[in-house]
């Protein structure tokens, strides 16, 4: 067994840490409180964010407890963190506290050392709020320090997170493969351990040690464990410290139980220890918070923390979601902040949801400007490069080379290049084209293209008995059949449907074992293109009253069967009130 091990030079000590900042107050934010703290050189980083911490603000405040939105109230001032006296303590108070932290308000006020006796000073003492300061210090108080009390009466609040519904939800992972349950057993007896695991917090108020075996660290040669070595120190945050048994747990048994709110704990330290299965698995975990940020502040940012902890799982789960919702975040201030290694990412996928190319690369000129000297003039190229001009509408196309933007005229060669094979795309047939372009990959496929042209949208008000009437969930629409403009002229008529029931289904001649079921077909016998021109139609989901796709579906000879919510692969925000937009996709073949 030991040659399957690969040893490294002992290293004098191992710390890792990271600072985690909030920087959103939307309440997906809520859930992403526990961070693991990991050290990795004089410069710190939030966990989605990337960019160094600022130094700690005199006046900020920190809940310290069991949850993300409850604890004891403690303040920084002069360097130090301190606590709060409860006299006087009330709503009033409470409710800035949980503001000014991010949440919605406070629900209950906790007086007497609820969450337990602080350390160090106690700052502030007979609070008097008027419950719309957007800071506690800026409440009337004594005097910073200025108190008669004791740590036995340090103030608490347990703050209001919003309703989410997957914030409770456990998700088992299980890569076991048959390992014995008695490895278990020895993570608890803690028989003939070893090796000593001492996790503290950065201030090191607080400190867990865990007695493991070496052997089975040995797995892990990012760790750079020896025979010889006989400790590992690691600074994690306290509110991380109630995960750190069950992931040790893990590197026994290969068996854990990821929720939400342990999710974000667990994936750092997978990362810390170099377990990537973990983090892939905790990866797909986070892809339940993707549709709570119609800002899409944190899919962005937790796109780059998946860069830089190397989780291609969990950055394809937040391209899929940013590219099935590119419309909107092209739309967003978020747009001008992404970075250019995630826009190249997106311009190179096909299942990116937009009007129509065009709007793509306004867009995409639109970002480069704004990023000025930050992306050279080879990073702007290699982008646009990515624009598929063949299938820019032809009349939009013309209207380009009237462009007097500074890109046109950095990048004429290439914009006349693309314009020069987009008219050819128009204008000759498919087959002549592909004989003499070798490099067009995928520059003849279509995105998912939205305009009016191309799809149609069936709203349902509910899918409760009684069901909408049918006419409402039935609806003709003209398409061209593809479009470059040897074929636009010839239109193709196709039927969109909605199915509620299975009785439905079969009483329109339809098999369906699960509902709602949509159906887009064409009567068309036309036969001029059927063997040049194959249709990959796409069925968008998006909530009524909201932006957010949150399911993209293929139809499969002329069905798409809507998922329920276990098996999708985002939660639905709306699961009896959505819209169902058919997309006509025509490809050459």
């Amino acid at each position: 067994m030991a040659r399957c091990f690969i040893t490294h030079s002992v290293e004098n000590c191992i710390h890792v840490s990271a600072i985690c900042k909030i920087f959103s107050k939307r309440r997906i934010m809520y859930l992403l409180w526990p961070l693991l703290f990991l050290h990795v050189s004089a410069q710190h980083w939030t966990l989605f964010d990337g960019q160094p911490k600022q130094p700690t603000q005199e006046g900020s405040i920190r809940l310290v407890g069991d949850h993300p939105s409850s604890g004891r109230v403690e303040i920084y001032y002069d360097g130090q963190w301190g606590t709060v006296c409860d006299d006087e303590w009330e709503l009033a108070e409470a409710q800035v506290v949980c503001r000014q932290m991010g949440f919605p308000e406070a629900i209950i006020v906790t007086p007497g050392g609820q969450y337990g006796e602080g350390s160090g000073p106690i700052w502030l003492d007979d609070m008097n709020c008027k419950g719309s300061e957007s800071s506690l210090s800026e409440c009337s108080f004594k005097g910073w320090g200025v108190t008669d009390c004791s740590h036995k009466e340090d103030a608490g609040v347990i703050c209001e997170t919003g309703p989410n519904i997957t914030s409770n939800r456990q998700f088992s992972v299980d890569n076991s493969m048959g390992l014995s349950d008695d490895l278990d057993l020895l993570f608890d007896s803690g028989d003939g351990c070893d090796f000593s695991i001492n996790v503290r917090d950065l201030s090191e108020e607080a400190e867990l040690e865990f007695c493991v075996h070496r052997l089975i660290l040995l797995i892990y040669p990012e760790l750079n464990i020896t025979k010889e070595s006989r400790n590992l120190t690691v600074d994690v945050s306290q509110t991380c410290h109630p995960h750190v048994s069950a992931f040790l747990r893990y590197l026994y048994t290969r068996q854990i139980e990821v929720s939400i709110k342990s999710a974000q704990c667990l994936h750092q330290l997978a990362f810390i220890f170099g377990v990537k299965k973990l983090m892939e698995d905790v990866g797909r975990v986070f892809t339940l918070l993707l549709p709570e940020d119609n800002n899409f502040q944190t899919q962005v940012s937790m796109y780059e923390y998946g860069v830089r902890t190397g989780d291609l799982v969990l950055q394809e789960n937040v391209l899929q979601y940013l590219s099935w919702n590119c419309e909107f975040l092209i739309s967003s201030p978020v747009w001008s902040t992404i970075s250019f290694h995630m826009m190249d990412a997106l311009l190179q996928r096909s299942d990116l949801v937009v009007k129509d190319e065009a709007l793509l690369l306004e867009a995409l000129e639109r970002w480069i400007q704004d990023k000025g000297d930050e992306i050279s003039s080879e990073q702007q190229a290699s982008l646009l490069n990515h624009i598929r001009f063949l299938l820019i509408p032809v009349d939009k196309l013309y209207e380009i080379q009237f462009s007097s933007s500074v890109l046109y005229q950095n990048h004429e060669k290439l914009y006349l290049n693309g314009l020069l094979r987009g008219f050819q795309f128009n204008a000759l047939s498919f087959s002549k084209i592909k004989s003499k372009m070798y490099n067009i990959s995928n520059n003849y496929l279509p995105r998912i293209y939205t305009a009016n042209e191309w799809s149609l949208v069936i709203n349902v008000t509910s899918f409760r008995y009684p069901y909408p009437e049918q006419s409402n969930r039935i609806q003709n629409f003209y398409t061209p059949v593809h479009p470059s403009a040897l074929y636009r002229e010839q239109r193709v008529l196709w039927k969109a449907w909605v199915f509620l029931s299975v009785q439905e289904c079969s009483s329109n001649g339809v098999s369906c074992n699960s509902v709602p079921v949509a159906r887009l077909f064409t009567e068309d016998n036309q036969n001029s293109y059927t063997n040049t021109i194959h249709f990959s139609n796409r069925l968008i989901l998006t909530c009524k009253n909201q932006n957010n796709v949150f399911h993209v579906q293929d139809f499969k000879n002329t069905m798409a069967v809507i998922p329920n919510n276990s098996t999708m692969s985002l939660p639905n925000p709306c699961p009896d009130d959505y819209s169902f937009r058919f997309v006509v996709r025509p490809e050459y073949i």
